[in-house]
């Protein structure tokens, strides 16, 4: 079992930085894949980032590609998603998710096993 915590969400003008933390518990934090996925009202789920076990592997939304940079500290078995240049297209609600299959950079959600609570992110103009 695998618990997952995110932190790092808020309010934020249009322009601004945050950093999301995802904070895991449980399995081997190392085997796992880890994504960053949010959910706009009305929107389905999408993929915002995700990070092979090593963190040599990265895969980007086109959406947030040049804006955001997500990493792992596998010592603090935390991941980052670092958020640049927000826009409010970019409001939802962030979730952490690992995958402990072959497919760490999907889209689908349907590949992640484990799921945290999500953080709120709410960019204003």
């Amino acid at each position: 079992q695998v618990q997952l915590v995110e932190s790092g969400g808020g309010l934020v003008q249009a322009g601004g930085s945050l950093r999301l933390s995802c904070a895991a518990s449980g399995r081997t934090f190392s085997s796992l894949g880890i994504a960053w996925f949010r959910q706009a009202p009305g929107k389905e789920r999408e993929l915002v980032a995700a990070i092979s076990w090593s963190g040599r592997g990265t895969n980007y939304a086109d959406s947030v590609k040049g804006r955001s940079t997500i990493s792992r500290d596998n010592a603090k078995n935390t991941v980052y998603l670092q958020m640049n240049n927000l826009e409010p297209e970019d409001t939802a609600v962030y979730y952490c998710a690992a995958s402990s299959g072959s497919k760490w950079y999907s889209q689908s959600p349907d590949e992640y096993n484990y799921w945290g609570q999500g953080t709120q992110v709410t960019v204003s103009s």
